[in-house]
């Protein structure tokens, strides 16, 4: 046997040991999808586009780390937090960042978003990776919940963590984008979502940044809920229906339905696939009605998940920054 053989063979069986690791753990505590990582949508990427690569998470040296705090739990289910923030301001009270991964409802994990949220810490913010419930495990409007839980937490925390609780600001991916538009749209006006945990804490954001997330999942642009025999859509899993059988459920999880005079100010980072739009100019639109500023911006000749990977990356992260001194530290 070769040596370039017995490597293939060993990494073969090591990496199949793991998946059967892995499968039994899940299989003991909750299910994962882990068909969203960034390895597999390099791979998937570099078909098209040869000369990208990850972000990474830089230089951690004037960082603080907090990693997997627990902010909410449901009996023994945790959910877990990674905070982050510069470590010579510890003492202050910055805006805080809320980031939430992408990956179809069903996928993905708060690690994804680090690279966004060590560099925004860099440049003074609080950042907070969450995670939440997948569809896996649970079902809409679980997600939307957990959120609200971490909206509230984050400002129950603000003497324990350098939060600024005046200042919080939700940023998504993708999924992540659509779940956190859905929130900034009804900005704390509803008991759509409703959760007794930390009850005597505010829901309300101060803006919204949306990175290539859904707007409005029965729209023209939108190409949610495109089942096949058999196949189920990530959306149609996550609702738990289809369109056509609960479109009034499709249109509740839909941030265009819930826009009103207190929404919060929205960012729209866009690739220039149009369902990854879809609802976006409607809401400007609506949002400008009511005096509410927006910004967007679109990268092009890019893939859908653009914020993983250089050269979009630094320029998204400048576009962050911007809507933040603009719109949020005014």
């Amino acid at each position: 046997m070769s040596c370039i053989t017995r490597n293939i063979l060993q990494v073969f069986i090591t990496g199949w040991l793991w998946l059967g690791f892995s499968a039994a753990w899940s299989q003991s505590h909750f299910p994962v999808d882990s068909s969203f990582t960034l390895r597999r949508e390099l791979t998937k990427q570099l078909k098209h586009h040869p000369d990208i690569h990850p972000a990474e998470v830089g230089d951690t040296s004037m960082l603080s780390l907090h990693r997997d705090v627990v902010y909410t739990s449901y009996g023994q289910r945790q959910l877990h937090a990674d905070i982050v923030f510069l470590s010579e301001r510890a003492a202050e009270k910055m805006p805080v960042i809320l980031f939430v991964h992408g990956g179809g409802w069903s996928s993905g994990n708060k690690s994804m978003e680090h690279p966004l949220a060590f560099e925004m810490a860099r440049r003074g913010y609080a950042a907070v990776c969450v995670e939440y419930r997948l569809s896996p495990e649970a079902g809409y409007p679980a997600a939307v919940i957990d959120l609200v839980t971490a909206i509230k937490w984050v400002r129950a925390m603000a003497d324990t963590y350098p939060f600024d609780p005046e200042k919080v600001v939700l940023e998504g991916t993708s999924a992540g984008a659509q779940l956190v538009s859905l929130l900034g749209s009804i900005n704390n006006q509803s008991d759509l979502f409703t959760t007794p945990k930390y009850a005597a804490y505010s829901g309300e954001v101060q803006g919204v940044i949306n990175i290539d997330g859904v707007l409005a999942f029965l729209h023209p642009d939108s190409s949610e809920g495109m089942d096949r025999p058999g196949k189920p859509s990530a959306a149609t899993r996550w609702l738990g229906s289809t369109a056509h059988e609960n479109p009034e459920r499709w249109k509740e999880a839909s941030a265009l339905t819930h826009i009103n005079k207190n929404s919060a100010p929205f960012l729209f980072i866009n690739s220039s696939l149009p369902r990854f739009g879809a609802g976006r100019d409607d809401l400007i639109e609506q949002l400008t009605k009511y005096d509410i500023p927006s910004r967007k911006h679109q990268h092009e000749n890019c893939p859908h998940t653009f914020w993983l990977f250089h050269p979009w990356f630094k320029t998204t992260v400048q576009w962050m920054d911007d809507f933040m001194q603009e719109i949020i530290l005014l």
